[in-house]
């Protein structure tokens, strides 16, 4: 093993503890040798019982089993037990599967049923720890982004106990940064202006602005208030000029009076024009828009955050409807470029055209021909798996759920290697 490598896997297995179950004192030994000389630490038991009990009273970063705990067994039946009973009481720890007797239909199962790795004896030094190391620096990545969600989780509870969120559904750090900007700047007396496409909610921050600043109405109703207008790239060279003199002046006069009236108003704009081209175009003015824009709220299409798919769509779902992994998957993948309000229209037309409560992607009739959207109707070897059962092995009904066509779903088993019933 060379010294860079040496060395990544001394840091790798620092401060981990690895348990060694198997009814073999020299397997013990070997393992304790060969894994704590990389800096591990590790425990060893001998039976499932001894491993399981260890289990309870130690924190550890992964198990490596043997299949067999009697001289005269070969079966595995043994070790798939201890697999599934530390699988259910320990789900998050990785486990390597350990065996002089090696069965590929049995490997492939115990994989699909969570194990992390299946290595024969005898073992390869280099390849098995090469696997130690990969499963506990993916163990410590999850554990890290478990840890990440969980502060943005907090953050996002914190928000939203200090300031009126307007129940703003998102998961996203994007738009948590873009929420939490707008509650710090709703009780200022700056313009704010809100950038993006048709459909990504912008109105939702000018809500959250307005809920948090103690300010209300139109120009003259809103005098010492907050006054929204949406739509500002559409405004007319003769609006824009009106616009700029209330700004400048506080002056406006009514439609149709020629008596100058005061006010004094904080804007609120949106649009989806970019500003900064109209101004090249000369269709939108220069000093107006440096009037404007002097906090910019500018929020990215729903393609650019897709942790807020899910929340949006479990959100937009009527009482007593669920979705299948397959359609969580789809709405996942597809492109949204309408962004919210179209996964909210898609969410809705499919409670109302869906047979029953719950909803596939056939159900969700989403676009098949979109930019970037062809993995929508490709789903993944769980997800084909998860159909097949739901349905009883029935290939009609599994297409149906991951919308596809019966052929299709042949088509998509036989590339991922799965049979027919």
């Amino acid at each position: 093993m060379s010294t860079v490598s040496a060395h990544s896997l001394q840091a790798s297995l620092a401060n981990c503890t690895i348990l060694v179950i198997d009814d073999s004192e020299a397997v013990r030994t070997a393992f304790e040798v060969l894994l704590s000389l990389h800096g591990a630490r590790v425990l060893a038991a001998a039976t499932p019982d001894e491993g399981l009990a260890a289990l309870a009273h130690e924190g550890v970063h992964l198990i490596i089993q043997d299949m067999n705990f009697r001289r005269e067994a070969t079966s595995g039946e043994e070790g798939i037990a201890l697999f599934h009973e530390i699988r259910a009481r320990f789900p998050h720890v990785p486990i390597v599967l350990l065996t002089a007797w090696t069965h590929l239909e049995t490997a492939v199962e115990l994989v699909r049923a969570g194990a992390a790795d299946y290595i024969a004896k005898p073992w390869d030094d280099a390849r098995l720890l090469t696997s130690v190391r990969n499963l506990i620096d993916l163990g410590r990545a999850r554990a890290e982004a478990a840890e990440w969600r969980r502060a943005r989780r907090e953050a996002r509870t914190e928000l939203a106990e200090r300031f009126d969120l307007r129940s703003v559904i998102y998961e996203s750090e994007a738009m948590h940064a873009l929420v939490s900007t707008a509650t710090q700047v709703a009780r200022a007396d700056v313009p704010v202006l809100i950038l993006g496409p048709n459909g990504v909610g912008k109105e939702v921050l000018a809500d959250i602005v307005q809920a948090n600043s103690e300010r209300t109405g139109r120009f003259e109703a809103a005098d010492g208030g907050t006054l929204f207008l949406d739509e500002l790239g559409t405004l007319s060279g003769s609006g824009q000029a009106k616009l700029l003199r209330v700004l400048q002046t506080g002056e406006f006069e009514r439609l149709g009076s020629n008596v100058t009236r005061r006010t004094h108003v904080r804007i609120i704009a949106a649009t989806n024009t970019n500003l900064r081209q109209a101004i090249r175009d000369g269709t939108f003015r220069e000093d107006l828009y440096y009037r404007l824009n002097v906090i910019e709220l500018a929020v990215p299409p729903l393609a650019e955050r897709r942790e807020d798919i899910l929340p949006l769509a479990q959100h937009f779902l009527e009482r007593g409807f669920t979705l299948t992994p397959a359609a969580e998957e789809a709405l996942r993948r597809y492109p949204w470029p309408g962004n919210v309000r179209e996964l909210q229209n898609a969410i809705r037309r499919a409670c109302l055209l869906a047979t029953g409560s719950v909803i596939g992607v056939a159900s969700l009739n989403l676009p098949a021909d979109q930019p970037g959207n062809d993995d929508a109707v490709q789903p993944d070897r769980a997800l084909v798996e998860q159909a097949l059962e739901r349905a009883h092995g029935v290939i009609a009904h599994a297409a149906r759920e991951l919308g596809l066509s019966r052929q299709a779903l042949y088509r998509r088993m036989e590339k991922l290697g799965l049979r027919g019933p």
